[in-house]
């Protein structure tokens, strides 16, 4: 009955579409599994009806699963992905580079809090992504595209499509120096991290292609068991919580990583990625609870991994050079730094990390800004596209790739610095991201009831306010550096 309510609410929707979510809800309907869905499929396009496919799946484990358990867990485990994909992915290797940068240059004492706080916002931030898929079925570029016109669709997309790119950029510095540690050259790392990509996008279809990447991101949590090689004082790092304040007092170094950090913990592309994700995945309004379990799971993942390599280097590292030099920006200064303390075993280990963390949100990345470039201009949109039916969706992502790939090759270029700036730019970039946010999913027209509460938008406008006073000292740092 909610399904059928929601429905006519539907304005923005397509007729395959609406054709898609009848059939779901006429199934679900269903006692047993006689009803042949053979014929209603063979009415659907083609990435509809693999969506279709694997939505099926899951209506069968909801019925299952009300008498097993076993059928309940594997309910649970199908619905998982986007929500922990887009937070794993968000620990990219830029990610990686700027928490290790973090604590080399500050140490422990305001960002190992600073980490715990962004948790939750990381969180609530992508929830309301979860919520606009479920009820839309429509991706965020389309949305912004059709409810608020093209001048706004084509600021949105721009903005997504140069903050990808740049973001992109630094998963490629953490793939080629991560192989360096291994003896690979970077012009072979950049080759090897195209073409695992390009094989993951265009060879998969979208299921096979979530469950594939969730076992690339998992490695990631390799930072994790790395911080017990620097030993750390666990009671001192308890102590940052109960002594939080800015080391050395604020000054434009400390704003400057400041922001960098909350802009690798909340970016625009993630609002893109999952909300498109979750639509290409056929997610219904009876799975938003599970798409915030599976959020939430990611989220503390993601925290988990900033905080265990703030700690490493805070620990090993800080102090080693002085805050600001270019050193104290170098990753390789940092591994050299706790290889001469603790080894070369954690430095391999941090580097398998970092190659990990480049491939998982280079995949990402490139499915972002081909799900938003084709809902913009309402070319095919899902990876359950063979190449051939979707060229147009799969060579914008692509293309992005290949431009960030050759930037990382510029001899000479100051990629740690550069890092960090890809980071601050993503924060700069996020208010507006998050208005267009903070409006679609307070559009009752569309939302219907599951628009937000009103403490719901008091934290983001919170969140929105927070980024524009960084951003502001940020520039004020830049333009009249005396009065910081």
């Amino acid at each position: 009955m909610i399904m059928r309510e929601m429905l006519r609410k539907y304005a923005v929707m397509d007729k395959p579409s609406l054709r898609f979510i009848k059939l779901l809800t006429y199934y679900s309907s269903m006692k047993g599994d006689s009803f042949d869905i053979n014929e209603k499929l063979d009415e659907l396009p083609v990435e509809l009806r693999l969506r279709a496919v694997d939505r099926l799946k899951i209506e069968r484990l909801k019925r299952r699963g009300r008498k097993s358990l076993l059928f309940r867990l594997l309910l649970i485990v199908a619905l998982i992905g986007p929500g922990i994909l887009v937070m794993i992915a968000d620990n990219d290797a830029g990610g990686i580079i700027t928490y290790a940068q973090t604590g080399s240059i500050f140490g422990i004492g305001f960002f190992i809090p600073l980490m715990f706080l962004m948790v939750p916002v990381a969180y609530f931030v992508q929830e309301m992504t979860v919520r606009l898929a479920a009820v839309t079925r429509r991706g965020h570029a389309e949305m912004i595209w059709k409810r608020y016109g093209s001048f706004w669709g084509a600021f949105s997309l721009i903005d997504l499509v140069i903050a990808n790119t740049l973001t992109m950029i630094t998963e490629f510095i953490g793939i080629t120096f991560g192989m360096s540690i291994f003896g690979i050259p970077s012009l072979y790392a950049v080759i090897i991290g195209i073409t695992f990509v390009g094989i993951i996008m265009l060879t998969l279809r979208y299921h096979r292609w979530e469950r594939v990447s969730l076992i690339i991101a998992f490695f990631n949590m390799i930072f994790i068991p790395i911080v017990l090689f620097a030993r750390p004082d666990w009671s001192m790092v308890a102590n940052t919580f109960l002594s939080w304040n800015v080391p050395g007092g604020l000054s434009a170094i400390f704003i400057y990583v400041l922001i960098a950090n909350v802009g690798t913990t909340i970016a625009p592309w993630m609002l893109f990625f999952q909300q498109s994700s979750e639509v290409d995945k056929g997610i219904i309004p009876s799975d938003i609870r599970s798409g915030k379990r599976d959020t939430f799971m990611g989220a503390c993942i993601m925290g988990a991994v900033a905080i265990s390599i703030i700690i490493l280097t805070g620990t090993l590292v800080f102090g080693a050079q002085r805050v600001g030099t270019p050193a104290s920006y170098d990753i390789a200064f940092i591994l050299q730094t706790i290889a001469s303390k603790v080894g070369m075993l954690p430095v391999k280990l941090f580097a398998l990390g970092m190659i990990d963390a480049g491939t998982i949100a280079a995949i990402a990345l490139t499915a972002s800004t081909s799900w938003a470039v084709g809902e913009a201009f309402g070319w095919p949109k899902s990876i359950n596209l063979p190449f051939a039916e979707g060229r147009k969706f799969y060579i914008p992502g692509l293309v992005s790739m290949l431009i960030a790939a050759l930037i990382v090759l510029v001899p000479n270029a100051p990629l740690g610095f550069l890092n960090l700036t890809v980071q601050v730019i993503a924060s700069i970039f996020m208010p507006a991201a998050l208005l267009f946010l903070l409006l679609l999913v307070n559009d009752k027209a569309i939302m219907g009831k599951y628009v937000n509460k009103k403490w719901e938008n008091a934290v983001t406008v919170g969140i929105m306010l927070m980024l524009i006073v960084m951003s502001t000292l940020y520039g004020i740092s830049v333009v009249m550096p005396k009065l910081i």
